[in-house]
């Protein structure tokens, strides 16, 4: 009886400890499944690809995230090149967010080829697009940034894809996506009162690129005129030169804008052609500033931006000072 007591013991014991060890091995794999590329230090890793979206991710994701922009401030995502660097960085990535409607054409072409499998967040094409013609085509405009009721749905967006990754961390991403929104929220209507104080019949925009229309849209302007479309990969002619250029000679515009990622040598043309000032400071269209600039984050760009227009068309400008509460 003793023999058989003790041989029940040893069997209740190996049943035991291999139950703790198939649990062990479960959670191990499970865990392993969850965060195959989340970094030592159990962090996800986010990889970014135009500026803006960089400075949104930032400001939500906090300490909670291993985070890398693959553009630099001023960098132009229509015409940027990847190199293969871009693509370790993507195939690191447990999640990597993006504009959307063909913003940075070289990159989603590497992304999707590189067969990358992290998720992946079109994060501009959770905002409903506006159309412009290219081509004699209509496409949808990725500057979606521009009216800043669109950043806060991509704000909240960004926020919702993180907290999936990291369940662990919601009350850190909502909490900071909380107190961004709440400074957008201001942004905004500050710059609607701006744009107001410009006499009504000068609201009216020039810029090399088409830029601007979510911006003009939601603020009460009207894009009187650009020099090329949506992307800057385009050239323009001599003839749409002398036409821009005589559209604003003969209606009175009092200003044209220079932008940051693009040379200024042809919108210089057309205000020497036209005879319209050419504003003393860039407008920041698809890029925030360098660090240190007026405009190194999404919300200095849009009050940089605002600023400069309103100022060159004859408004009164005001700061921004975004209250506490």
């Amino acid at each position: 009886m003793k023999a058989s007591s003790q041989s029940q013991d040893i069997k209740s014991n190996l049943t035991k400890v291999v139950g703790v060890l198939l649990g062990l091995y479960l959670s191990a794999c499970g865990t392993s499944e969850r965060s195959a590329n989340f970094s030592n230090d159990g962090k996800p890793n986010v990889v970014t690809t135009s500026t803006v979206i960089n400075d949104w991710t930032q400001r939500v994701g906090g300490d909670e995230i291993e985070l890398t922009g693959i553009l630099s401030p001023g960098a132009d995502p229509h015409v940027y090149e990847p190199v293969p660097k871009d693509s370790i960085a993507f195939e690191k990535a447990d999640l990597i967010i993006y504009n959307g409607y063909n913003l940075e054409p070289g990159l989603i072409k590497m992304m999707n080829a590189a067969g990358v499998k992290a998720r992946k967040l079109p994060v501009g094409e959770v905002v409903k697009p506006l159309e412009l013609d290219k081509a004699g085509e209509t496409v949808p405009d990725p500057h979606v940034w521009g009216n800043v009721k669109n950043a806060i749905v991509m704000v909240n967006s960004i926020r919702d894809t993180l907290i999936e990754l990291s369940p662990e961390d919601q009350a850190e991403f909502t909490q900071n996506a909380a107190e961004f929104t709440r400074q957008l929220q201001q942004l905004h209507t500050w710059t609607r009162s701006q744009v107001q104080t410009i006499p009504a019949n000068k609201r009216r925009l020039v810029t090399t690129h088409d830029a601007f229309q979510y911006y003009s849209k939601a603020y009460g302007l009207e894009v009187f005129g650009t020099l090329i479309g949506i992307s800057t990969e385009e050239q323009p002619s001599a003839q749409t030169v002398r036409k821009l250029a005589d559209s604003i000679r003969n209606t009175g515009v009092p200003a044209i804008f220079a932008e940051t990622t693009i040379n200024p040598a042809l919108i210089q043309t057309v205000a020497q052609e036209s005879g319209a000032k050419l504003a003393p400071r860039s407008l920041y269209s698809d890029s925030i500033g360098a660090p240190g600039s007026d405009g190194d984050s999404y919300i200095k760009m849009i009050v940089a931006n605002t600023r400069t227009i309103v100022e060159a068309l004859g408004g009164k400008y005001t700061p921004f000072e975004p209250s506490s509460k």
